[in-house]
């Protein structure tokens, strides 16, 4: 039996996440104090009592969500469970972040730095009100590529997460995802809704954002991961240095292919285990769309380390 370790990634935040972590594991604080120190700031402080607005701002966002998975990973390897329990791990949009970090490839400052300026970049790539994303249920990849060429007319509008078989979210200039919507009403779509997002993720328009990536990744060190990170942009696995850190800006503008990446670790890959690592349940859900048989584990809390590292150990 082959396990994955998935890190989530921006909306699963909540205010409070990891704090009985950092409470329970002397190893977990440590992680948010680090984190803390490489930016400068208490960022531990918005986690645990900020307000959601201010955490859910991009920038402050992706470096909490680190922050929590690898407050959870330590935990779990003060229990005596370590990478080597994972045959791949992954991660979705800065997720993979977190998977890269968790297989060794970057020191957890190194990452909340990275992710602070990507968080920034992106943020700062279009003007506020200029883009947008939806999230388009009940059709699959096939169908929203089409209504998003489609509705295009000029405009960026493209596939940006294709999340399980029936959840796809689009990405682009504002009034072209508004055109997509409602053609995806008229296709069948069982859902199709505007998200609450700050900027166009995953599409031509952030652009900007992968210059600045591929500079601020041109300066950190890499190392070969752990077990093989199986990248969002090519939904398969990759362990050179060199290649993760091109994907990493490839990702900036690519789709997030997690139904390949699920279906390449299932098919491929022999897993049938996959751990959630961090805040949120949104990728188990993804996971059991894509998989039904597949097994799936929560470790975001206290509680959910000590059975997942009985379960292992048992």
């Amino acid at each position: 039996m082959a396990r994955a370790f998935i890190f989530p990634g921006q909306g699963a935040q909540t205010i409070g996440m990891g704090r009985d972590l950092a409470e329970a594991y002397p190893a977990a604080r440590a992680v948010f104090d680090e984190v803390d120190e490489a930016l400068g700031e208490k960022l531990s402080a918005l986690i645990w009592e900020g307000e959601i607005e201010a955490l859910t701002r991009t920038a402050n966002a992706q470096p909490a969500l680190m922050a929590t998975s690898m407050a959870a990973m330590r935990a779990l390897e003060a229990e005596g469970v370590g990478i080597d329990a994972a045959a791949y791990v992954a991660g979705h949009s800065l997720g993979e972040y977190s998977a890269l970090t968790a297989a060794g490839s970057f020191t957890i400052a190194d990452a909340a730095r990275l992710l602070r300026a990507r968080g920034t970049a992106m943020q700062e790539a279009v003007p506020e009100g200029q883009g947008a994303m939806a999230a388009i249920l009940g059709l699959g990849l096939d169908a929203v590529r089409k209504l998003a060429h489609d509705a295009a007319q000029g405009d960026v509008c493209a596939a940006a997460n294709d999340n399980d078989p029936k959840q796809v979210v689009i990405s682009g200039h504002k009034a072209a995802v508004e055109r997509a919507v409602a053609l995806a009403e008229q296709a069948g779509a069982r859902r199709a809704v505007l998200l609450a997002v700050s900027a166009p993720f995953h599409c031509k328009l952030m652009t900007p954002a992968a210059r600045v990536m591929a500079d601020a990744l041109s300066h950190v060190h890499i190392e070969p991961p752990g077990v093989p990170l199986v990248a969002n942009v090519l939904a398969d696995a990759v362990n050179d240095p060199g290649t993760i850190r091109s994907l990493l800006v490839d990702q900036i503008t690519g789709a997030v292919r997690w139904r390949e990446s699920v279906d390449w670790m299932v098919s491929h890959g022999g897993v049938t285990e996959f751990w959630e690592i961090g805040a949120g349940k949104a990728l188990s859900g993804m996971v059991r769309r894509i998989h039904r048989d597949a097994a799936v584990r929560n470790v975001g809390s206290a509680a959910d380390v000590a059975e997942a590292a009985a379960a292992l150990q048992g």
